[in-house]
């Protein structure tokens, strides 16, 4: 089956406001950044987006963070997203910070029709008691706090029942794909993005480089074409506009 689909924007065409999206990428690495664009062009909004964290104030989820189209986040952490943390301290966005392995199990358990799975991580904390501040206020008062959890012992040692992650759309961006949706990541580009396709309804993947069936080798497919749905491949120029989310230099050692 070809799965290739002409822009970016057809699609995106059929995901309506108050859906829940999984998002791959690491800070800015890896982000499906042509498709974010195209649903900040088609007004969508109302969203709640599952990803490691919301990009950066100008790029990547941040752009729709800013235009007020996310009302929701499920991540693990703020970044260098001052506006994230804004919103959310200010009661305009609710927020379920979520330790990072638990988040990544969490969508990979969706993808493979588990509904929920113990972890040790989060044992006798607020993570299993309850009362993380979810959704504060605009005086800052907590209105949304996240619920205690069933808890259970192993081998002597406690462990948290954490439930799985089911998105309506999955988006990522992988270096190469075929038509069928077989998708190879680069390097740690790879990071959220098998699990963001994995726990997608319907999953888009922006590749950079389109390629024919048969034209992957097998042993090298990171995410197999039956989790994906739709392939949009890139432009040289797409595949161009990657950024940094944060430049560190060590100053010139002068001899």
């Amino acid at each position: 089956m070809d799965k290739v689909v002409a822009s970016a924007a057809e699609a995106v065409a059929d995901i309506s406001d108050g859906a829940t999206l999984s998002v791959g990428g690491f800070g800015l690495c890896g982000i499906p950044s042509v498709l974010i664009q195209a649903l900040l062009d088609a007004g969508t909004t109302d969203l709640e987006a599952v990803s490691n964290n919301c990009g950066v104030d100008d790029w990547g989820l941040g752009l729709l963070l800013a235009q007020r189209r996310i009302r929701r986040m499920v991540s693990s952490y703020v970044g260098e997203n001052k506006e994230f943390a804004r919103q959310y301290l200010s009661g305009e966005l609710e927020v379920e910070l979520t330790p990072q392995g638990t988040l990544a199990e969490r969508m990979r358990a969706g993808g493979s029709g588990i509904p929920a799975f113990f972890t040790a991580t989060g044992g006798g904390t607020q993570v299993a008691e309850g009362g993380l501040p979810w959704l504060y206020d605009a005086d800052g008062n907590v209105v949304v706090s996240s619920p205690p959890k069933e808890t259970r012992a192993f081998g002597g040692r406690e462990y948290v029942l954490e439930e799985a992650i089911v998105a309506d759309f999955g988006l990522v961006r992988a270096w190469k794909g075929d038509r069928h949706g077989n998708l190879v990541f680069h390097y740690s580009a790879r990071n959220f993005n098998p699990l963001a396709a994995m726990c997608g309804r319907v999953t888009i993947a922006e590749v950079e480089e389109l390629v024919e069936p048969g034209e992957i080798d097998p042993n090298d497919v990171h995410t197999p074409g039956v989790y994906v749905h739709r392939v949009v491949a890139l432009t040289p120029e797409q595949v161009a506009d990657k950024r940094i989310e944060r430049r560190t230099v060590r100053p010139v050692r002068k001899v």
